[in-house]
């Protein structure tokens, strides 16, 4: 199966953002990914980046330097609709802050909170029973 989506990574540590460039490449032969390293970045990019009709994954990192993921999650409430809607995003983050991850989840715009590590079979699955094959 063929992916058709675009990923955007958003993280700031590069160790995490090349483990995360492999995962992707060897469990589902993803070799595309955008990176932003912060929230702002992420915004810019969906800004300069994002097509219509075109599906984007974003896994966003929730401690961030400039703009974290929580407040990249504020702002892109405020985008067009047709962004919105063709956007699944994944909350990846090491957190252990039980506040944290309950305002994760109940953002209407997380399809899921992972944590780090991303796990490999939970990523795949995610993927597997998503729009984005």
């Amino acid at each position: 199966m063929e992916f058709n989506s675009t990923i955007l990574l958003i993280e700031d540590n590069l160790i995490d953002q090349l483990v995360t460039k492999q995962l992707l490449k060897k469990v589902l032969d993803i070799n595309q990914v955008a990176i932003a390293n912060n929230g702002l970045e992420g915004l810019q990019w969906i800004i300069k980046n994002k097509k219509a009709k075109q599906k984007l994954v974003i896994l966003l990192d929730i401690q961030m330097p400039i703009m974290n993921g929580f407040e990249f999650l504020d702002i892109f409430q405020t985008l067009n609709m047709e962004i919105q809607k063709e956007t699944q995003i994944y909350v990846v983050s090491s957190t252990l802050d039980t506040d944290e991850i309950e305002q994760i989840r109940k953002n209407e715009f997380v399809c899921d909170f992972l944590n780090k590590p991303i796990p490999v079979e939970e990523l795949k699955k995610q993927f597997l029973n998503s729009f984005l094959f």
